[in-house]
């Protein structure tokens, strides 16, 4: 499989912690790409019309997008069912609270698009501290939950949470979430030390 790969990407993160758990790294051949908001990436867009990361690529040539969907391709490839609880309360907390980590990533993102992508006599501030509202509501809501959080064996719930909240410390290390959550902020320190976690953390090239 090849996967089409930026290491700043929290989704691409996600995609990989699955890939780690579930031993399918070394299945996994990283292509470099430049998602970006605006200016499209031919290699991303000739396999996916969103023009998007994560892209993968099966050996047969279909592409499979976005995240959610590679997650449990991943999962379903490796026989796995703790990734994705099959039936019962746990798989629609899960769910859940994949959606809760993909929904915070998703207000990160276009507010750090707000700066960085438009230009500055276009941007709108209120729209970005909107933006930012939901991460804040959302770190409340991952608080209130923080005890029922696994660290092992934990479900695409949990690893959606940990990317979002490590996409948090790599690109809003002012937001000093941790004082306003330390119930999260403790589980967080321990989910962030799996291996699975330090084998995939964001960087800058």
């Amino acid at each position: 499989m090849k996967l089409l790969f930026a290491p700043t990407s929290a989704f691409v993160r996600k995609v990989m912690v699955c890939a780690e758990l579930t031993g399918q790294t070394a299945d996994i051949e990283l292509l470099d790409s430049a998602a970006h908001p605006v200016k499209r990436d031919a290699r991303i867009a000739a396999h996916n019309p969103l023009a998007k990361v994560p892209t993968l690529l099966l050996d047969d040539g279909q592409a499979l997008y976005d995240s959610q969907v590679i997650c449990e391709y991943l999962a379903h490839r490796a026989g796995d069912a703790t990734l994705f609880p099959t039936a019962g309360l746990a798989r629609w907390q899960a769910l859940t609270r994949h959606a809760l980590g993909d929904g915070m990533l998703d207000a990160a993102l276009l507010a750090r698009y707000e700066l960085t992508a438009r230009p500055p006599d276009k941007q709108w501030p209120t729209w970005r501290e909107a933006l930012l509202e939901k991460i804040w509501a959302g770190l409340a809501s991952i608080e209130r939950m923080a005890d029922e959080l696994k660290v092992e064996e934990p479900s695409i719930g949990e690893i959606a949470l940990g990317c979002a909240l490590g996409y948090l410390d790599f690109r809003y290390p002012e937001l000093d979430w941790r004082t306003r959550s330390p119930r999260a902020a403790r589980w967080n320190e321990a989910f962030q030390a799996l291996p699975a976690m330090q084998a995939t953390r964001p960087y800058d090239t």
